[in-house]
Parts: C-alpha cells; sequence; structure tokens
C-alpha cells in the first residue's frame, strides 16, 4: 500500500515503524518549534502524545502528513523516507490527519461529506456501509448539514470519512477539543474499537485521561521536545508536574 512512495535503494525492513520521525527539526519560516523530535508508531500500536498548548504537538502531527517538510531530518513510512512528499501522496499511501476542529464542510450535508472520502478510489456505497456501520447515529442524520450537528456527531463524522479511506495511519489531533466529559468518553470507545481492528493510531491531546485507557504507548512533549515515553501507567503518573513545567529534559 505504501510502495508508491520514493523508492529506496534497499528494500524497507520488514519490522519497521509505520510512522517514524526522526531528528526531525521543523517550524514556521526561520523559527523551529520542533527540535529533534523521534518517535515511532509500530503496526497495530495507539501512541498518545500528550503536552500543553505550545508544546509542538500539532507541528509534530503536520510533519507527518506532509503539511510542513522537516528543516532537518527525516520522515519515514514502513522504513521508506518520505521527507518532502506533498500531504496529497502521502493521503493517497495511507496517511489520514483529522485536524484540529475537525475539518468538515459545514455547509455540505454529511452525505456529501462523505462522498469526499471516495478520491481514493473507494465506491460511496462502500464509504457509506462502513460509516454507518460504526456511527449509526449518522445515518440518522445523513440529510443534514454538517454545520448543524453536534460538536461530537461533527467529529464522528470527521472519524467516519477518515476510516473509509481505508488509511494505513490515522493521525487524529485533539479529539477532546470544546466537549463535553460524556461525549469524550463515547468518542474514545469509538477509537478503542478502531484500535482493535489493527489500524496504527497517533493522537495528539492535551491532558486528557480517556486517552490513556486506549494507549499503547504515551510520550510527554514539552516545548518541542518529547521528554518522556513509557505506557500509559507511566506517564499517567508525570502529567500533573508535565502540565506544571516540572518535567525535566
Amino acid at each position: 500500500m505504501l510502495a508508491a512512495g520514493p523508492q529506496p535503494a534497499d528494500p524497507a525492513p520488514a519490522d519497521a515503524p509505520v510512522l517514524e520521525l526522526s531528528s526531525v527539526r521543523a517550524g514556521y519560516g526561520r523559527i523551529d518549534v520542533l527540535h529533534g523530535v523521534d518517535l515511532q508508531l509500530s503496526a497495530g500500536e495507539v501512541y498518545a502524545l500528550l503536552g500543553p498548548n505550545g508544546a509542538g504537538k500539532s507541528t509534530t502531527l503536520a510533519v507527518a502528513s506532509g503539511q510542513i517538510t522537516p528543516s532537518s531530518g527525516s520522515l519515514l513510512l514502513c522504513g521508506r523516507d518520505v521527507t518532502g512528499v506533498t500531504p496529497d501522496a502521502l493521503a493517497r499511501i495511507g496517511v489520514c490527519l483529522i485536524p484540529e476542529g475537525r475539518g468538515i464542510f459545514p455547509n455540505l450535508t454529511v452525505t456529501e461529506n462523505l462522498r469526499m472520502a471516495t478520491f481514493t478510489g473507494t465506491s460511496f456505497s462502500d464509504v457509506q456501509d462502513t460509516v454507518f456501520a460504526q456511527f449509526p447515529r449518522l445515518r440518522e442524520r445523513r440529510r443534514q448539514t454538517a454545520g448543524t450537528l453536534s460538536g461530537g456527531e461533527q467529529q464522528m463524522l470527521a472519524m467516519g470519512r477518515a476510516l473509509a479511506t481505508n488509511p494505513a495511519v490515522l493521525l487524529i489531533d485533539e479529539l477532546s477539543m470544546g466537549l463535553a466529559p460524556l461525549i469524550v468518553d463515547e468518542l474514545y470507545d469509538h477509537v478503542r474499537r478502531i484500535a482493535a481492528s489493527g489500524l496504527s493510531i497517533l493522537i495528539v491531546e492535551q491532558f486528557v485521561h480517556e486517552i490513556l485507557g486506549v494507549a499503547d504507548r504515551a510520550g510527554i512533549m514539552l516545548h518541542g521536545h518529547i521528554v518522556e515515553t513509557g505506557t500509559p501507567t507511566q506517564i499517567a503518573d508525570d502529567l500533573t508536574s508535565a502540565y506544571l513545567g516540572r518535567t525535566h529534559h
């Protein structure tokens, strides 16, 4: 599936991470936000990247999805260097981003939004079948304009549309933003089911403990550095101190 990317001289190792950022420095203009980030996402793994606003989490996803090219370092997919490949090309070879703010079209109906997922060649009927099976509430709302859905339903639409493209890697930015805790719990139940199917997921959040119940591994990001990586249990103990700025490099 990822063979459409640049071809290396040697075959990629079979055990290579699905997604890897290696010594990545990146940012906006001449200002680097990331300062040597190393991150690996294994096949079928859920990795939660946690940290406060301004830590560099969204920039990390922008690099992973091709929206920002690193000033140094590399982006690899299944061991192949795809640094500098366009977001469109990465999307076509299986990297799917659900951006902060959900990225839906508010003036289009649910059905019209789902039609956008056919760009990878999936039939519209298959898209609808996939999404409505995962999120039955969207079937009831299929003729409703997306902007009139609740925040939780809009997030379901964004997730459903992403899943319908059959991605290899799902990148999720701030799933919980602006949503009530009960809705966040429901959305993470969906993430748990999606993860159980074997999809590799990199999700960034502020300090939302719900994601730790879903993640296989978690990292804390501060000031453009991943300062700690471990199991969710290990990371949970350090979230409060990280939020208060007491975790050291």
